[in-house]
């Protein structure tokens, strides 16, 4: 039986595999369309993830180079300035978006929106701390975001080399049943059968390791970008804080020495 083509980047590669595929049984061969999915939704989970931090950081660099050439926090805002793919930018709209509505009643964006802000008077710690709510929130919910697909690659990891054992196992398993059968056992008897069963087990780790190291790059680049979050928005609440919130602190007179 010619092998199946989703199959032959596999099998091109050495002749052993080829003859092994051919030796096996529909029980191994499901197990190898198994693994073959996994590896194709591994890589394309990859390439994707590749893509998209690679993007997240370019645009975040373009994002802070522009929040921080001016002092007043809320002017990107003010401006309609969009960084989409960058995550510190969800977190800068969350929370101008709350302080705009503790500020002015309305977190809509209009002609008259710079005018009202510059009238607007500051807001009271009580009401900095929804502000800081809404961008904890926003820094979860782009966190889970960003992590959207890991499980795939996770479970490619450890799953796999467990689904080729398992094929292993079983083609041993009737390798030995055939053997008992024919009530002979040889090299020549034993060979094929052998090879069909190893090969789900090769296939499994060819599935598993450059998951490994792909997932491993991923999640340790995930947690840098998540601390990057989590220091910008502690960035914004103080800028927000020192521009817009009342605090109550008032000189106290000096007190005369008693004569």
């Amino acid at each position: 039986m010619a092998p199946t083509p989703v199959l032959l980047p596999f099998l091109a590669t050495d002749g052993g595999l080829v003859f092994a595929f051919e030796n096996s049984t529909l029980p191994g061969k499901s197990v190898l369309l198994c693994l073959f999915a996994a590896s194709v939704f591994s890589w394309a989970v990859m390439v994707t993830k590749f893509r998209m931090f690679r993007r997240a950081a370019y645009r975040r660099e373009k994002f802070l180079e522009r929040f921080r050439a001016d002092r007043q926090p809320l002017t990107l805002y003010s401006e309609g300035a969009r960084f989409e793919g960058a995550p510190v930018f969800a977190v800068y709209k969350a929370g101008c978006r709350e302080l705009a509505f503790q500020l002015l009643g309305a977190p809509d964006v209009d002609e008259t929106f710079r005018a009202r802000l510059a009238g607007a008077s500051r807001i009271s710690p009580a009401q900095m701390r929804v502000v800081t709510s809404a961008m904890e929130r926003a820094v979860g919910e782009t966190a889970l975001k960003l992590e959207a697909q890991m499980i795939i690659l996770s479970t490619s990891v450890s799953g796999a080399p467990f689904l080729g054992l398992l094929g292993t196992v079983w083609g041993v398993m009737e390798t030995f049943a055939d053997v008992a059968i024919a009530g002979k056992a040889n090299l020549a008897a034993m060979a094929p059968g052998v090879s069909a069963a190893l090969i789900t087990t090769v296939t499994g780790l060819l599935v598993a390791i450059p998951a490994m190291f792909g997932y491993n790059y991923l999640i340790t680049t995930l947690r840098a970008m998540i601390v990057e979050l989590d220091n910008f928005s502690a960035e914004l609440a103080s800028s927000f804080e020192h521009r817009h919130v009342d605090h109550g602190e008032r000189d106290t007179p000096r007190s005369t020495p008693e004569r």
